[in-house]
């Protein structure tokens, strides 16, 4: 499907708590969401299309029309020894594996024990309802 409008937009991720998971103000740098291809979910996207320029909009989302639900297939054990010797290898740890076409997945060391590495490759924030607030920047 054919893009049909971008926003350029500032936004903040809140968790359920209120504590900010992200946030693009921080980082001084926008977000560019595309509307029609695909890449957010039906129910994202019906939150952003009567968006305008100057525009600012809060929403929450449920884990399954945000980042998704966490996905017991994706989390993984593995053998110490398939990291390299020097590399820190403790609870929290994000760590990169070669994905397909070059491509690079983030995982989340969640747990040490003995040889045994746990590794999850879920984004690290599905599984939770987040509220989204934009400030849209510009239209396109």
């Amino acid at each position: 499907m054919t893009v049909s409008k971008s926003l350029l937009c500032h936004m903040n991720i809140l968790l359920s708590d209120g504590s900010t998971a992200d946030s693009t103000q921080a980082s001084g740098k926008p977000a560019k969401l595309n509307i029609g291809d695909q890449s957010l979910s039906p129910a994202f996207e019906a939150e952003l299309i009567e968006l305008k320029a100057g525009d600012k909009h809060n929403f929450t989302l449920a884990a399954k029309d945000a980042f998704g639900e966490s996905n017991p297939d994706a989390i993984h054990y593995m053998d110490r020894t398939r990291f390299p010797a020097d590399m820190k290898i403790e609870t929290g740890v994000i760590v990169s594996f070669n994905g397909p076409g070059g491509s690079e997945i983030p995982g989340i060391i969640r747990d040490v024990s003995g040889d045994s590495v746990t590794v999850d490759l879920n984004h690290p924030l599905a599984g939770q309802d987040v509220t989204f607030e934009l400030e849209i920047l510009e239209v396109s």
